[in-house]
């Protein structure tokens, strides 16, 4: 009788790409690490840093989290908060190996679902969102809209805005906010993620805390 062949197990590198902190870890150990990113961080860099940092980790394949606009695997535009050089950029050509890159909060998003219609929305340094309609994934850029006064809904829910306005003020918009698009998009809940996400304190009926660690977690589901 013919022996059956083992499946190897994949090894999943996932990056949480932020506008603060780059956070990486691999699949079947514990162990977390990170460095600095902020506007000098070029996507170049990143790549350079990470496998600086990662020389003892085995990896097949990556999924990478970016704070910005993802067509089809590509980063559209440098992002606000990082350095230049991200548009376009080949990383799996700069990694070699296999990459699922996508949005930031798709990533968390995907980490949280729990199944039905899913409203994700990331509170750090901007305003990440996404939804997830019965297992299929809507990256969104719900960011942008206009609000208030010309701006837009990150200029006050996004961390400036919470240095500007102060806690209190920052939180009534963050609940109106809320408000606006769980009218407009009729989700059966609402998952808050971010370092933020805890500042807004009450929550409404159908909105919850998001734990951020679900970042990491949904990189690996990429690939599951």
């Amino acid at each position: 009788m013919a022996r059956k062949k083992k499946r190897s197990r994949r090894r999943i590198l996932v990056l949480d790409v932020g506008g603060t902190h780059v956070k990486f870890e691999l699949s079947g150990q514990r162990q977390r690490r990170e460095f600095k990113s902020g506007p000098q961080m070029s996507a170049r860099r990143m790549v350079s840093e990470v496998k600086r940092l990662t020389k003892d980790w085995h990896y097949d394949v990556i999924s990478i989290g970016y704070p910005g606009f993802v067509l089809r695997g590509r980063v559209v535009a440098d992002p606000h908060n990082l350095g230049s050089g991200w548009a376009g950029f080949d990383f799996q050509k700069a990694f070699g190996r296999p990459v699922k890159l996508v949005n930031d909060a798709v990533m968390q998003a995907v980490g949280s679902y729990d199944g039905g219609r899913m409203l994700f929305l990331g509170l750090g340094t901007g305003l990440g969102s996404a939804m997830i309609i019965d297992g299929v994934i809507e990256p969104m850029e719900l960011a942008h809209l206009p609000y208030r006064k010309g701006k837009t809904f990150e200029h006050f829910a996004g961390a400036a805005g919470l240095q500007r306005l102060g806690k209190q003020k920052w939180r009534k918009h963050v609940l109106d906010i809320i408000g606006r698009l769980t009218a407009a998009l009729e989700p059966e809940y609402v998952v808050l993620g971010g370092g933020n996400a805890g500042k807004v304190g009450k929550l409404p009926q159908g909105v919850r805390l998001g734990n951020n660690d679900n970042a990491i977690r949904g990189g690996f589901k990429l690939w599951n």
